[in-house]
């Protein structure tokens, strides 16, 4: 039985700060970012932008092309929730118009979460083929002001229907999976931005890829010349060289740069400009992988690996579909890239700082251009709205 992502479209917001203006704000040299960690820009999201609002971008060209009345779970993964008892998905659910007839739950482990809900939905489905479930992965990744965090920041949100004979993506089955208790990059509770130990969080990844790959083949006896293609989950870009250069060495295998670059660079193509999207970042790199390939996928292995801080890592596979260009959405994906409206380092930090509130009333301007939006928060109670275009 084969089972996997049939359709995957991913969201991100309609404003953008340049890490050259924010290079030239703070009196550093560009370079640090374009090459430094392989940045050029991040997406920043206004006020009146959440995860459930980016979410639902994400998941509405989904729902267009299926009866969404038969869509029979909502599994949220995020690390950016917007209620500590009810989960982000029952937002999305009601914004969305879904069945009644629907569970939804809410996953969180830093940016590992994706996987975790991806996972859940793959065993959900092989139990009972009757099941189509849609998979959200979304965050907003923020840091402090003046932190060296600042310039890894990003939002982005992917959604997946995973079904049955699916036509994008088949995962295999087995995986390899590690998790220690460390303080890496942690977020407590009275705080809306993160805390992070960059490079011992650098250091944990990629010793979390190499016990995962290493359970991985115990479990799948998949050995790295029969993969393919790899992403890997992408803080910032340079990491997926430094993570492909890390399994390389670890399995002692001989590729050329060309060879290095067909099997990791497509998958970097909207991180660079889109930035940190935490639970998403994966699975946006795994869009960029299929919309900007040179070469016809079909058929092809794809290798996973899945990271959040604190820390948990999967490594998993999946086999590329025949047909599966039929069935993307490049041109949402990079028309939505291109028409986002750049901003100064002034405005960034006004929508930085209003979106920064714990008020029990508010009103929030008009900034998203998108069809959904947080209209307000009223009596503590989120208000969306679904605007006409």
């Amino acid at each position: 039985m084969k089972v996997g992502i049939d359709l995957i479209h991913f969201a991100t917001s309609d404003y953008f700060l340049g890490l050259d203006t924010f290079a030239k704000e703070k009196g550093t040299d560009v370079n640090k970012y374009l090459i430094g960690i392989g940045q050029e820009q991040m997406s920043i999201a206004p006020p009146d932008e959440d995860i459930v609002t980016l979410s639902a971008k994400a998941a509405a060209p989904i729902l267009e092309q299926i009866d969404k009345q038969k869509i029979t779970a909502v599994l949220f993964a995020t690390e950016s929730g917007v209620d500590q008892s009810k989960s982000a998905g029952a937002f999305l659910h009601g914004l969305l118009g879904l069945p009644k007839r629907c569970r939804v739950v809410e996953f969180k482990h830093a940016c590992y979460a994706g996987t975790a809900a991806l996972q859940m939905a793959n065993t959900m489905v092989k139990a009972n083929p009757k099941e189509k479930i849609l998979v959200i992965a979304a965050d907003i990744a923020k840091y402090d002001v003046d932190s060296s965090g600042e310039a890894t920041q990003g939002c982005g949100a992917v959604a997946m229907l995973v079904k049955e004979n699916p036509r994008i993506l088949t995962i295999e089955p087995g995986s390899g999976y590690y998790t220690d208790d460390v303080m890496d990059f942690w977020r407590p509770n009275y705080r809306t931005t993160a805390l992070v130990d960059g490079k011992y969080s650098t250091k944990v990844y990629l010793n979390s890829l190499k016990q995962a790959w290493e359970h991985f083949v115990e479990e799948t006896d998949r050995h790295f010349d029969e993969i393919d293609a790899f992403c890997y989950h992408i803080p910032f870009s340079r990491m997926t060289e430094k993570a492909h250069k890390t399994l390389i060495k670890k399995v002692k295998a001989d590729v050329s740069n060309e060879k290095f670059k067909e099997q990791t660079l497509a998958g970097q193509t909207y991180n660079r400009v889109v930035g940190n999207s935490y639970s998403a970042s994966l699975f946006i790199g795994f869009c960029s992988f299929l919309d900007n390939a040179a070469q016809d996928l079909g058929n092809k292995r794809f290798g996973f690996f899945s990271y959040g801080s604190g820390c948990v890592a999967e490594f998993f596979s999946g086999i590329i579909q025949p047909g599966y260009q039929q069935h993307l959405m490049t041109a949402s994906h990079q028309t939505q890239i291109q028409s986002r409206q750049a901003l100064s380092y002034k405005e960034y930090l006004n929508f930085y700082h209003q979106a920064d509130t714990d008020a029990d009333n508010i009103t929030f301007p008009r900034y998203n251009k998108g069809l959904f939006r947080l209209e307000a928060i009223r009596d503590h109670i989120r208000i969306y709205e679904k605007q006409a275009l």
